[in-house]
Parts: structure tokens; sequence; C-alpha cells
């Protein structure tokens, strides 16, 4: 059987996933100090930082069209999959609902789902990868589907934000909070929900005392990690990203390492330092 996955560019495909006949990306429109760029994969991370370092105002971004995710599906496979940021982030997954429907009014009993991922980054990756790992297995397409919205139920995402600049200029943090937050260099811990949307867990003061707080998190909430694929994704912090694989390695043993560059859209909002893990 023959599959297409069409991500939106909140995630990350890794260099294996390369065949442009299965995997599609679907990309978001990122704004930022009033010029447009299409997220495809060709700003670089480090341009983009200073794009947003030197922007008064706050990034935007918008969605993916249905006709976007239309497109990404019509296809001649036998399985179609769209993996989208979360609902509560984004219209994204609501535009790729509209293009599966209008797929299914054209192509009747045709195969396609769409998975919310409650998530975005290297949670998108990891389903990508299962998907992946499950088509090339022989499952079926209806297993696949149960299995991955079991998956994005039950796993777990948290970050780390070096740089809080992003969040003060969209008025999620005052200016003073902003300046005393950078001042005592307190570091939010932060966690996704079941249902994908963003709290505050944790915060700590200097960017390595946050980031073990961080792992202390990912090992108390992770159940049978040695079935589980551990996600790492950076923005222009290799060095603090290993170190935290390492930490978190030394403690839980796992099935499996994706450790990777952000792509845009998680560089707009993770913003310069940040690192974002999932298992």
């Amino acid at each position: 059987m023959s599959f297409r996955i069409a991500m939106d560019s909140a995630g990350e495909f890794t260099k294996e996933m390369t065949d442009p006949d299965v995997y599609v990306i679907v990309p978001l429109t990122l704004s930022i100090g009033g010029v447009d760029y299409t997220d495809d994969g060709t700003i670089p991370q480090k341009l983009l930082v200073e794009k947003i370092a030197e922007s008064p105002t706050c990034p935007r971004t918008a969605c993916p069209s249905p006709d976007a995710f239309y497109r990404a599906f019509d296809c001649s496979a036998d399985h179609i999959y769209g993996v989208t940021i979360s609902a509560e982030l984004s219209g994204s997954y609501q535009s790729a609902i509209m293009a599966q429907n209008m797929y299914l009014e054209e192509h009747p009993g045709a195969k396609i789902h769409v998975f919310n991922s409650r998530s975005t980054s290297c949670a998108e990756t990891i389903i990508v990868k299962m998907i992946t790992e499950m088509e090339e297995a022989g499952h079926s397409f209806e297993d696949i589907c149960t299995a991955v919205e079991a998956y994005c139920i039950r796993k777990h995402t948290f970050f780390v934000l070096d740089n809080l600049e992003t969040l003060r200029k969209n008025g999620r943090l005052s200016r003073i909070k902003a300046l005393a937050a950078a001042v005592l260099k307190i570091k939010p811990i932060c966690a996704g929900t079941e249902n994908g949307e963003i709290i505050q867990v944790d915060q700590a003061r200097g960017s390595n005392k946050a980031l073990m707080k961080m792992v202390d998190q990912v090992v108390e909430k992770t159940v049978h990690p040695e079935t589980r694929v551990l996600g790492i994704t950076y923005v222009n912090c290799r060095e603090r990203a290993i170190m935290v694989r390492d930490a978190i390695l030394a403690r839980i043993k796992v099935r499996e390492v994706i450790l990777q560059e952000a792509g845009g859209l998680s560089s707009t909002y993770a913003n310069d330092g940040g690192i974002i893990v999932v298992i």
C-alpha cells in the first residue's frame, strides 16, 4: 500500500523523510516586521532569529488554507494522512479538516485522516515517524489511525524559553515582568496539556537550572520510557539540546532519540535558545 503524509510547517521532517511522493510540507506564513515569509524550510534559522530580534512588533503567523492542504492530499496514494499543530494554537487543523472533507466529496470512500497533534514541532515529527513505521510494517489504515490518535493524547510536551521577548511583544508578558525576568534570569518551564493547550509548570533562575527542572518533569511523567521516542528540537542552541538529551538518557532508557533544529514556525515562537522536548 502506498501512503502520503502532509504535515504543516509547525513540524519538522527528519533527513530520512525526503521522498516527495510521501512527505509533503504545507507551509504556514510567518509575518515578521511587516514582511511575510512562506515557511517552506528555505529560511535559515539564524536569519529568522535575527529578524525576530530586530522587529519591534510580535511575529504573527497565518495557517495554511484548506486549498493548500487539498493540493497536498490530492494524489494517487492508497492512504493519506494530515498532521497539524495543536488546534488550540492555530487554525491549521481546521483547514486540514475542511480539505479532508472536500477530498472525500471528490473521492468518496478514500482513506484519509487528519491528526491534531495536540502539540507542535518534534511531536509532529514523531507522529510522521510512527505512521511511516506502521505503514511499512503492513498495519491497516484503521489500526494506524487508532494508534496514532492514542499517541497524540498520551505523549508529553515540555519546553523552556530562554528568550521572553516574543511573549512580551504579543502581550502575554508585560514590559515590567519581562524586564524583571531578564534581570533575575527567570526562565519558565512550560508543558502542553492533553488538549494541546500551553501551561507553565515551573520556573527557575538561569537557563541550565530551568533545563534540569524540565528534565525532572520528563522523567517524572514518562511511563515505560523504553517504548518511547524522545524528540528534542532546539533554536540556535545545539550544545544545550545535547546536554538535555544526555541528562534525560542518564536517568531513563528510551527506544530512540530524534534531535534536530527547529523549523520556522517553532523558531518564531520558541525564539533564540528555546528547547522543545516531546516523549
